[in-house]
């Protein structure tokens, strides 16, 4: 019987009033291997997520000039995955094609999607930073490589520190530590009551601008550069190059849908943003709407290609 029931005389409003209240502090108590296992039911039973091997998602997409521009880019992407393969795809008709990143599960590959053959200022720092790619945190469980479906076979740890705010909300924080590459700051965010990733941040801060080769050319070459912001923050990166860049990914998942017993989210928010010691701000955002989803399809190995 759980704590909740066992509260006695009160009335049913009262009892779910306390619990509501209350299961944020009982979550606090849990260990971090207890917090991942209930996140993964809330993704499907155990015999149910060890039946699937593939699974594809697709839908509309979107691109806009968050702060350093303005306007918005229409399209489609999706996620296909197998097992710890993964391709991460977005596409735009635009000089500015979108992204295309690519893990085999041991190498990543990232698109060079811009009309001057160079990766965008976010496609340059995921190729920097591609563990996020190879072990599967970026995306979360749209993909069959999902991290925390698979810190045994990473070798990956993470801390449970308890509750906090994000976007105004209660979450539990996930504090995940990746054998290899730890200099990043990654946070995974569930929602208290169900388990449910609502939302991932990383966050580093380099001494150099991993974006300079393509710097300001996403806002450029789009053609989404704003009037209150006419170089599109180009000439403040250029010139910051050698000053400390704080970089920030946020993933945000919404809107969870269940399918042939599996929960996902079927809104997808990834946003980018560049901070510099100037004070000027770059931030990216990309929305995904899985509008299809399907499970065990077969899938051409071409997709896990690493060029």
């Amino acid at each position: 019987m759980s704590r909740c029931m066992s509260i006695g005389a009160l009335d049913l409003l009262q009892i779910t009033a306390i619990c509501i209240l209350l299961s944020p502090v009982w979550a606090a108590d849990m260990k971090p291997e207890e917090v991942v296992a209930k996140h993964l039911d809330s993704i499907a039973n155990t015999q149910t997520r060890d039946s699937i091997k593939s699974r594809a998602i697709q839908g509309p997409a979107t691109f806009k000039l968050m702060v350093g521009g303005g306007g918005l880019l229409e399209g489609k992407g999706g996620f296909v995955s197998e097992q710890g393969k993964s391709n991460f795809v977005l596409k735009f008709n635009n000089d500015y094609r979108g992204e295309q990143i690519v893990s085999d599960g041991n190498k990543a590959y990232v698109a060079a999607t811009l009309a001057n053959h160079k990766r965008s200022n976010f496609g340059e720092f995921i190729r920097s930073q591609d563990f996020v790619v190879k072990e599967g945190l970026l995306g979360g469980e749209l993909s069959t490589a999902w991290a925390l479906a698979n810190l045994e076979r990473l070798q990956a740890k993470v801390d449970f520190n308890g509750t906090k705010k994000f976007d105004g909300k209660q979450v539990l924080d996930l504090r995940y530590h990746s054998k290899k590459h730890d200099d990043m700051t990654v946070h995974i965010y569930l929602d208290p009551e169900t388990f449910h990733h609502v939302a991932t941040v990383y966050t580093i801060s380099l001494a150099s601008n991993l974006g300079a080769q393509g710097a300001g050319s996403l806002a450029e070459q789009t053609g989404l550069v704003g009037p209150s912001s006419p170089s599109g923050g180009a000439d403040v990166t250029q010139s910051s190059k050698q000053r400390e860049i704080r970089y920030t990914v946020e993933e945000r998942f919404t809107d969870f849908k269940t399918t042939d017993g599996v929960t996902l989210p079927s809104h997808y928010d990834l946003r980018y943003t560049q901070e510099l010691q100037s004070g000027s701000t770059n931030i990216y955002q990309w929305n995904l709407e899985a509008s299809e989803v399907s499970q065990n399809v077969s899938l051409d190995p071409r997709n896990f290609e690493v060029k």
